[in-house]
């Protein structure tokens, strides 16, 4: 396949290059040094901050899985990714997509428990556990997974060679297809469809369970705390899944909309919310933040 990077304006690639870089550069700088932080932190070796890690590492695989292949376009003209190579990427972009929703989740279930159960936070959230629950979501996005790229790689692609786009997005390379893409269509939309909504489901469900109970604790200090400690989290879900779906709705509905304009708002979507989760943490996690002062 031939990747024509940002279609419309491939003289612009120079400078498009710079802020994607930027972005890779502090996605790798910020999410090394969380799980740095975190490994060498012994007061941090408890579920919230292994599933902080656990994001962190998500961010490093997902950008990394994106973001060089996509500069090589704009700085070296290397469009060319073997049919092998292009769906390993996308394999990775959406099984990665999958585990992060479920790591998102287990983060609500640890922060409804903290608030709302307290005293059994302990015994229910274990470290072995937790470890449990990032390996089941690893499981359920390769799983699910795994289908779709059988389905996808057992098509005939020869309308053309040429995806308009800068990485292996999934509905670009589907509409190279010869034969009909209904079956691999609708399985990616069940499966995105189930995914995201019962996630999305349970984590309002979670917080919603939060915010009563934080609305009802004696002490104002109290609740600030408990509603900044989980304000990074809801602002990191938000992020995810509002540029997520704007990313999607615009895949599907771009009629009347610049190509480019579609293009940037997917790679943005994939490079810029690894780089902000870093960021959040330490602004809005405390304990974060002063173990990277400490590092530092």
């Amino acid at each position: 396949f031939l990747l024509m990077g940002i279609p419309g304006l491939e003289a612009l690639h120079m400078w498009i290059s710079i802020p994607f870089c930027f972005t890779y550069i502090m996605t790798l700088l910020g999410n090394s040094m969380v799980l740095l932080t975190v490994r060498l932190d012994k007061s941090l070796h408890e579920p919230m901050y292994y599933f902080i890690s656990m994001l962190a590492v998500i961010d490093l695989i997902f950008s990394t899985a994106v973001a060089p292949k996509m500069l090589a376009v704009f700085w070296l003209d290397s469009r060319e990714i073997c049919f092998e190579a292009c769906f390993i990427q996308m394999f990775f972009i959406h099984t990665f997509t999958a585990v992060e929703s479920g790591v998102l989740l287990a983060m609500s279930f640890d922060r409804y428990v903290a608030i709302c159960n307290p005293l059994r936070y302990n015994t229910i959230l274990t470290s072995p556990r937790t470890i449990q629950i990032g390996l089941l979501s690893l499981a359920r996005g390769v799983g699910v997974m795994t289908p779709l790229m059988c389905l996808l790689t057992s098509l005939p692609y020869c309308k053309t060679r040429v995806i308009p786009h800068s990485y292996c997005e999934h509905m670009a390379v589907v509409e190279l297809a010869c034969d009909d893409p209904s079956v691999s269509d609708l399985y990616s939309l069940i499966v995105a469809t189930l995914l995201v909504g019962t996630d999305s489901v349970f984590i309002i469900f979670s917080y919603g369970m939060i915010l009563r109970s934080v609305m009802r604790l004696p002490s104002q200090e109290a609740r600030l705390k408990a509603l900044r400690t989980c304000g990074s989290h809801v602002s990191i879900m938000l992020v995810f899944y509002i540029g997520g779906l704007l990313s999607m709705y615009l895949q599907m509905f771009s009629s009347g909309l610049a190509p480019h304009v579609q293009v940037l708002v997917a790679d943005f979507y994939l490079t810029v919310p690894p780089m902000l989760n870093p960021l959040i943490y330490g602004v809005k996690v405390k304990q974060i933040q002063e173990g990277i002062f400490k590092l530092l």
